[in-house]
């Protein structure tokens, strides 16, 4: 993750950075020069908090394909300079991503920058993957030559090889090379390479690390312990609080509070999670002394803790916890938020407000704060989960601040239902094909391009049938 660069949410920009449908609907009324300029900013500097689970690329393809938008920015990103020594996938990920849905959409300009840049490019692991769904047999097996030629004929150029072949998102192409045989070269390569990756993973199952059985409490937590020495370090309280569950007994109950109480860092937070997993009567107090403590890990540990209890006594202390102004505070807040009762809406209500007003509209405790406006629907709420809805940069937090909003904001179906049906999140255009009222033209005329669209997901256009389609009647 990261923290990009996000213009004010009244802005073009703004709004496209965002994947929010006004973002659409804005760029199309503006100058088409003025909202190519946007388009093509958001696509070559990902706006994204989250790159790896936001979706952009599909909101982005189809605002090209509105507005006739040409692809030279993006060919220009793609070969620049940069990109033989910025090799991150963040970096040209999304405008690949985009080039692979224009290609589904029939734009040849795109498929040709496609297979030019598997072929040549930095991050063309990505584009053989974009490729590998929508290019054809003849166009895929041209790719061969080039893309192997990447790795040389040594024992560390196999070597990568055979983890790139393991490690493909997408199978096919590698397939099709290991049968192609008008390139018995390649096809050779692509099939040891594959057996080497299905070697290797033979050899970790029976080398495996970490405890054995037999092992005692003291030992899973000197593992823990140890992972926090080697280079990088590794982080095994998680691990190690399953292999505790394994071996450790009713007798050793007072050797892990003495270690939750007294360890060394991952120690204690191994025994804080088990603790906490089989709800012991120590745990909370455990919990509230370590959520203090200067040490990052255990601290966490703490705060993580307490999250995964279900316990009564766990949500009764919510409600005490709940006013604190740190992580535990923020933890307690999220836990009546998805867990409390009807009489803990003010509570809830009050934890949103001052989050907002605190921290702004893309504090992580948010998600669970809205969450709960809307479950427990908090019709005071709706003024907050407004505000959150237009300046949160996160569209998957906008999209919960949908969903609660359709819980609680009757205007909810004429206002902001309309523009979701723009919105990046195809969840939230699945909520808003569900919602949004068809008195609304431009409702109408959406919902049967997402219908028709072969790029949407099924679950929208199921919402979207069952808008139209007459219901079953029963027997």
């Amino acid at each position: 993750m990261f923290d990009p660069d996000i213009a004010p949410s009244g802005t073009l920009l703004g709004l496209l950075q965002r994947g929010r449908g006004d973002g659409t609907l804005h760029a199309l009324a503006a100058p088409r020069a003025e909202a190519l300029a946007a388009l093509n900013h958001c696509v070559l500097r990902d706006p994204r908090r989250d790159w790896q689970v936001e979706n952009r690329s599909l909101y982005y393809a189809r605002l090209y394909l509105d507005l006739d938008g040409g692809l030279d920015e993006i060919e220009r990103h793609l070969f620049h300079p940069d990109d033989l020594f910025d090799t991150a996938e963040e970096r040209t990920g999304l405008a690949l991503a985009v080039l692979g849905h224009l290609a589904s959409y029939g734009r040849d300009d795109a498929l040709a920058l496609l297979r030019r840049y598997a072929a040549t490019g930095g991050n063309w692991a990505w584009a053989l993957d974009e490729l590998a769904l929508r290019d054809d047999d003849a166009g895929l097996l041209a790719l061969g030559a080039p893309v192997l030629a990447r790795f040389p004929h040594t024992p560390e150029g196999e070597a990568a090889l055979a983890t790139a072949v393991r490690d493909a998102f997408e199978p096919r192409p590698w397939r099709l090379w290991a049968e192609d045989r008008r390139a018995p070269e390649t096809a050779a390569r692509v099939r040891a390479a594959q057996e080497q990756g299905s070697f290797d993973r033979w050899q970790r199952q029976l080398r495996p690390s970490g405890p054995r059985p037999g092992w005692s409490v003291r030992e899973v937590l000197d593992w823990a312990q140890e992972g926090l020495l080697l280079h990088p370090a590794q982080h095994r309280h998680v691990p190690a609080t399953r292999c505790l569950t394994a071996v450790a007994g009713p007798e050793d109950r007072g050797e892990i509070i003495e270690a939750a109480a007294f360890g060394a860092d991952a120690a204690r937070a191994t025994a804080l999670r088990y603790l906490a997993e089989h709800h012991d009567p120590q745990a909370l107090d455990l919990i509230e002394t370590a959520a203090a403590d200067p040490a990052r890990l255990v601290a966490d540990a703490a705060v993580t803790a307490f999250e995964r209890m279900r316990s009564t006594a766990a949500l009764d202390r919510a409600r005490v916890w709940v006013h604190r102004t740190d992580a535990l505070g923020g933890a307690a807040a999220g836990m009546l938020a998805c867990r409390g009762a009807a009489y803990d809406s003010s509570l809830v209500l009050g934890a949103l407000r001052r989050t907002v007003r605190a921290e702004g509209c893309d504090a992580p405790v948010l998600w669970d704060l809205v969450d709960g406006a809307g479950r427990l629907s908090i019709g005071c709420a709706a003024p907050v989960l407004r505000h959150v809805y237009r300046e949160t940069s996160s569209s998957h937090l906008r999209g919960r601040a949908a969903r609660a909003l359709a819980a609680t904001d009757p205007a909810f179906a004429t206002g902001f239902a309309v523009e979701c049906l723009w919105d990046c999140e195809e969840s939230t255009r699945e909520l808003a094909a569900r919602h949004a009222t068809t008195a609304d033209a431009r409702v109408v005329d959406q919902l049967r391009r997402l219908a028709a669209d072969p790029a949407e997901e099924a679950e929208v256009q199921t919402a979207v049938r069952s808008r139209f389609e007459p219901e079953t009647p029963t027997v």
